[in-house]
């Protein structure tokens, strides 16, 4: 007994069945309906869209004779006549189907042409259906343009091909055009589930969403890859077995993958991408599974009620806690990066290595303080860090320029006496309308936020920072350098300046001035350009000072950018001070070992 595959047997046999190609089927439908009947059709579209069962459907409603042979043309064939049944079986003689692709030349075209002078034999017309139309040779097309202009009344071309841009334009014209778009997933698993059902086949719901992705569009290609996993399955549809068939990473992997990067954890993506070397995964499936799931994650992060988390979907969840994990920049970023990493695995000598590589590189792009603590430790081994030393609470002062921190010793942990207010009480010490740096309750320890920290560090007795004076600047202040911080941070919170013009300010040292020129000092000659030169010079004049600016290159001393970078320092320095003599935090130093990690503490 003969088997008919699932492409061949549910292959549709009216414009009803038709899935997919909604605007193509109204189209033909009205003008069969009113008989509004062009001469010559050209389908175009991708593989397994339907262009040759719409050729057939269309020659069946044409030549249809309805269930009592009296019927016309009709938008709906019966199937039972002699001409639908005669069509479907491929022996209807006056429906002939030529492959372009195995006769693309002028003999064979000419042979089809002749017939043409002909009255239909058994139909009501005749239809020329040449598939692959783009195949013919410059010759071919030229010698079929004068009877696909002007062809008899019985005479209907359909032509078909997938690839559009190769037909001539002579031929184009000729034409109505109707493009058959690529299948939704949505559209090819709803399409499976009903054939699995009229097959009576088992089948698990993502199974079939493996096989709709698969299919990349094509309902041919889904009904192929269907059949290959029933008997791949024995009879059953399972998502194991199916995605083991495809050689796709289980999403797993990649949410696997995803979320270490999310986190920094390179050890995890170096483990999980050795596991899809000894499982035998594709690398290419690899990264193309993660360009689908960013690019939902980037949805559900850019419209969080667009509906992308569907809750028929059982990956919807896990997406959408991915999406608040991953900054949406980060997210844009590895998208890129699993996009054009797939190009580079046929480079590398090992797909394998050539993946690792390509998920190490989004965190070789991120800032130092990116990555966790443990792991930006082991990052560079070269890099000699900064030693660690413990400080106390210095006497904070408002100074116009902080100076570079003295020597402190180290408090001793265990001889704090505990107070009894908890770390998390509010003190309303910072008043966010005021001036530019913040002020701080010195009695408060709700000045500074500690930021989550990923990896637990090693137990230790003694609270370690990095000493806050080796980042400090060194600034000689002048009286000239307080006027021009002030006046510089005044014109950019105006937007007076900006870009060069504002980083040629704050770079800049003021060092004389009179009634009608100003001089200033950079350290870097690319500063120094006339443009920037004279917007500022328009800037100040806008603030009231009508000067003309020259400029000097030498050794800068006191700079905007210079005051602005100590004043961070200071109170990044005053926060972690804040943070050391908290009772609670010593108390948890004294009976836990706990330790705070560098970097973890940020002034607000």
């Amino acid at each position: 007994m003969s088997y008919l595959v699932l492409a061949r047997k549910y292959r549709p046999k009216t414009f009803t069945e038709m899935v997919g190609q909604e605007h193509v089927v109204q189209a033909l439908t009205n003008a069969l309906t009113t008989q509004r009947l062009h001469h010559a059709y050209l389908f175009t579209g991708t593989r397994g869209v339907g262009k040759t069962t719409v050729s057939r459907v269309l020659a069946k409603s044409l030549n249809c004779q309805g269930v009592d042979g009296t019927g016309g043309i009709t938008a709906t064939p019966c199937g039972v006549c002699q001409a639908c049944t005669d069509i479907d079986a491929g022996r209807f003689v006056d429906y002939t189907e030529l492959d372009a692709a195995s006769n693309r030349g002028v003999d064979e075209v000419q042979s089809l042409l002749e017939q043409a002078v002909y009255k239909p034999v058994q139909g009501r017309f005749k239809v020329f259906m040449i598939d692959e139309v783009h195949m013919l040779t410059n010759t071919a097309f030229n010698a079929m343009l004068k009877t696909l202009e002007e062809p008899p009344d019985y005479l209907k071309f359909v032509l078909a091909t997938t690839d559009p841009q190769k037909v001539p334009v002579t031929v184009l014209s000729r034409c109505l055009q109707f493009n058959l778009r690529p299948m939704a997933p949505e559209t090819v698993l709803e399409h499976l589930g009903h054939v699995l059902g009229e097959e009576n086949i088992a089948s698990e719901p993502q199974a079939l969403r493996l096989l709709a992705r698969a299919a990349r569009g094509s309902m041919r290609d889904a009904l192929s890859l269907t059949d290959q996993a029933i008997a791949y399955g024995g009879g059953q549809l399972q998502e194991a077995a199916v995605r083991q068939m495809l050689g796709s990473a289980d999403r797993s992997h990649v949410f696997r993958l995803i979320e270490a990067l999310a986190l920094g954890d390179g050890k995890s993506v170096v483990e999980t991408s050795e596991a899809l070397r000894v499982h035998g995964l594709s690398a290419a499936a690899t990264l193309e599974d993660m360009s689908m799931v960013l690019q939902r994650m980037a949805v559900l992060q850019a419209v969080p009620d667009t509906g992308e988390g569907d809750a028929a979907d059982p990956e919807a969840a896990e997406m959408a806690r991915l999406a608040g994990l991953m900054p949406p920049d980060e997210t844009q970023l590895l998208y890129s990066i699993s996009l054009h990493g797939r190009q580079e695995l046929g480079l590398a000598p090992d797909e394998y290595a050539a993946l690792t590589m390509v998920l190490l590189r989004l965190l070789a792009f991120k800032p130092p303080g990116w990555v966790s603590a443990s792991a930006s430790a082991e990052k560079k081994s070269l890099i000699k860090p900064k030693p660690a030393v413990s400080v106390p609470a210095p006497k904070i002062e408002s100074p116009p320029v902080p100076v570079a921190a003295e020597p402190v010793q180290a408090l001793p942990v265990r001889d704090m006496q505990p107070r009894e207010v908890a770390p998390w009480e509010d003190h309303p010490s910072f008043d966010p309308d005021g001036a530019d740096s913040p002020t701080y309750d010195h009695d408060s320890d709700a000045a500074v936020v500690a930021m989550p920290v990923r990896q637990q560090a090693e137990p230790s007795a003694v609270l370690e920072v990095q000493n806050p004076s080796s980042d400090v600047p060194h600034i000689v202040a002048t009286p000239e350098g307080e006027f021009w911080h002030r006046l510089v941070m005044d014109m950019s919170a105006a937007d007076t300046i900006n870009a060069l013009v504002r980083e040629l300010g704050l770079q800049s040292q003021l060092v004389a001035r009179d009634t009608d020129t100003w001089m200033l000092r950079v350290e870097r000659e690319s500063l120094n350009s006339t443009t920037s030169r004279e917007r500022l010079e328009k800037a100040l004049d806008a603030a009231g000072y009508p000067v003309r600016l020259t400029v000097e290159v030498g050794r800068v001393q006191d700079s905007p950018a210079k005051r602005n970078a100590a004043a961070a320092a200071q109170r990044q320095a005053e926060a972690e001070a804040i943070i050391l003599n908290d009772t609670y935090v010593q108390r948890l130093i004294r009976d836990y070992g706990a330790k705070i990690v560098p970097g973890s503490i940020k002034p607000l």
